[in-house]
């Protein structure tokens, strides 16, 4: 062991910054989930507040909200993974097959641009855009011959919306990772079948596909295992009172409870039960690699 440490004594140096990075603001606070086994008082301190056990867990399961955020979170990420996943596909394979090199860097270059904007611009570009007196959305809408639609305050367009944004947003940045897994196919295979009269939808069936499948088991199964995080801050900047009943997920719950009302116990007893579902949910991701591909994902 310390013939290795000697050994990699220069890589273990650099990695000391990422040691204390995670010490102290990750598994730093996971002291004060201690909280959601309390009824925490500010003044009283964490040691000093009275300790009530699962009674913020048997309040939040008992909450007619538990179903509704349990039932919103499965259903966004899962249409998220379902509807979103393939389009980086698809949209990877018919980048690769643009033979104009201009063309083909500016629709990339393009395409790019939303993943490097803050979740803050597109929200605001989304507010924009879907305004129903000057969004340009309904702008074409109403020029089409119908009624402006109020996007934003619709709760049957709330997931529409969030699942699109998501798309645009991250379809161009996700893409790298299949472009080059493209990369590392062999050009012969596509020679060979250009010689054997394969036609360009052939050798995507049959030379490409096969050769992203591993590619997109792995990505597939890590995406499924994250599946129950979805993340607060867009929904948190497009949601509203009217769209509470299909757009309110966990961390936006969280968020509410805990430093809009100040429940800081019961928020994080729900933002407990939201972390080990999800670490739940990764552990069985992770099975699935090791029985599907033989390897671990970590």
């Amino acid at each position: 062991m310390f013939r290795h440490i000697k050994r990699d004594r220069q890589l273990l140096l650099l990695f000391i910054p990422c040691i204390v990075f995670f010490a102290l603001f990750r598994y730093g606070p996971m002291y004060g989930l201690i909280i959601a086994f309390k009824n925490y008082d500010v003044w009283s301190g964490i040691t000093g507040s009275e300790w009530v056990g699962l009674e913020h867990f048997r309040t939040f399961f008992s909450s007619p909200d538990f179903f509704k955020l349990f039932k919103n979170t499965i259903l966004l990420g899962f249409y998220t993974l379902l509807i979103g996943f393939p389009f980086p596909i698809i949209f990877a394979i018919l980048l690769n097959e643009v033979r104009i090199l201009w063309f083909k860097k500016s629709i990339q270059t393009v395409s790019f641009l939303p993943s490097f904007l803050s979740i803050v611009i597109v929200s605001s570009m989304l507010i924009d855009f879907l305004s129903p007196s000057s969004g340009i959305i309904n702008d074409i809408i109403a020029a089409l011959g119908f009624e402006k639609i109020y996007f934003l305050v619709e709760p049957s367009w709330f997931r529409t919306v969030y699942i699109g944004s998501d798309i645009w947003q991250l379809m161009g940045y996700e893409s790298i990772l299949y472009l080059a897994a493209i990369a590392g196919i062999s050009p012969d295979l596509y020679e060979a079948a250009k010689v054997d009269g394969a036609t360009r939808w052939d050798r995507i069936r049959y030379i490409t596909l096969p050769g992203l499948m591993p590619t997109i088991l792995i990505l597939f199964i890590i995406k499924a295992g994250n599946m129950f995080r979805i993340g607060f801050e867009k929904i948190l900047l497009i949601y509203n009172p009217m769209t509470y009943e299909v757009a309110d997920v966990f961390s936006t719950y969280v968020y509410r409870q805990g430093l809009l009302q100040a429940n800081y116990s019961y928020a994080a007893a729900v933002g407990l039960f939201e972390g080990i579902i999800a670490l739940v949910m990764l552990l069985i991701a992770n099975l699935l690699s090791r029985r599907l591909g033989g390897k671990s994902l970590w």
